[in-house]
C-alpha cells in the first residue's frame, strides 16, 4: 500500500469529491481524518467538526488532531461552497462566504499545519482549485475569484516549503458530478458536456485518482503545478 501508516487530513471530506479521496486515500493505507460542518456516514474515519473559515477554530481542531496522531503527512484542502449570483445581483455576504470558505479556509489549514510540516521536512499539501477561474463562469465571479486566490497561494506556499521536502500543488476539476451539480436538468447536463471533448462528466473518483498520485512518493518532483482534469474542458 503506498500511503500505508501515512496521516491524511481532508477538509470537506463527508461527501461529494472530498470523501472519495478519503475513500481511496484509506484503500491505500491512509489514515483518515476528516474535518466538515457535517459528520461523514457510514465510516470509521476519525471526525472533526470544524469550520475552516474560522482561524481560532482551525487552529483548535488542528492541534487536537496533532495531539491524537503526532503528526499530519497529508493535507487536502477540498472544503468549498457556491452562492452562485449575478455579479450585479451578488451581495457582499455571498461574496464574503464564498471567499472565506474557499480561499481563507484553506489558507487557515496551511498555516495552521506548516510548522509540523517544516519539522517533518516531508509532506504533501494537495489543494483543491477550478478550471473556472482559468476560464471564469457566468454567475460565479466569488467562486472564480476564490479558487484563483487558491492558484495563487499553492504556488507562493510550494516555493517556500520546497527546501524543505513538501509538496504543494492543486487540483482543477471541471464538470464533476457532485450534489453541488445533481439539481441540474439533464438539458443543461448535455449543454455543457457539448464543451467538454471527452463527451462526459468527471466522476468524483477520477478526483480521486489524481490525489492519490500527489498524496504518494509518485510526485515527489511535482510541486506548485496546477493540474486539471476536466475531459479536455480547457485545452
Amino acid at each position: 500500500m503506498i500511503l500505508k501508516d501515512k496521516i491524511a487530513v481532508i477538509t470537506g471530506g463527508a461527501r461529494g469529491i472530498g470523501r472519495a479521496i478519503a475513500d481511496k486515500l484509506a484503500l491505500n493505507g491512509a489514515q483518515i481524518v476528516i474535518l466538515d460542518m457535517n459528520k461523514p456516514e457510514e465510516t470509521d474515519y476519525s471526525y472533526y467538526k470544524c469550520n475552516v473559515s474560522d482561524f481560532s477554530e482551525s487552529e483548535t481542531v488542528i492541534k487536537s488532531i496533532l495531539d491524537r496522531f503526532g503528526r499530519i503527512d497529508i493535507l487536502v484542502n477540498n472544503a468549498g461552497i457556491t452562492r452562485d449570483k449575478l455579479t450585479l445581483a451578488m451581495t457582499e455576504s455571498e461574496f464574503d462566504a464564498v471567499v472565506n470558505v474557499n480561499l481563507k479556509g484553506t489558507f487557515n489549514m496551511i498555516r495552521h499545519t506548516y510548522r509540523q510540516f517544516m519539522k517533518n521536512k516531508r509532506g504533501k499539501i494537495i489543494n483543491i482549485a477550478s478550471v473556472v477561474c482559468m476560464m471564469g463562469n457566468v454567475g460565479q465571479a466569488n467562486y472564480s475569484a476564490s479558487k484563483a486566490g487558491v492558484i495563487g497561494l499553492t504556488k507562493s506556499v510550494a516555493k517556500e516549503l520546497a527546501s524543505r521536502g513538501i509538496n504543494c500543488n492543486a487540483i482543477a476539476p471541471g464538470f464533476i458530478g457532485t450534489s453541488m451539480t445533481g439539481a441540474m436538468t439533464e438539458d443543461a447536463k448535455n449543454e455543457i458536456m457539448k464543451s467538454i471533448p471527452m463527451k462526459r462528466i468527471g466522476t468524483p473518483e477520477d478526483v480521486a485518482d489524481l490525489a492519490l498520485f500527489l498524496a504518494s512518493a509518485c510526485s515527489d518532483y511535482i510541486t506548485g503545478e496546477i493540474i486539471k482534469i476536466d475531459g479536455g474542458l480547457y485545452i
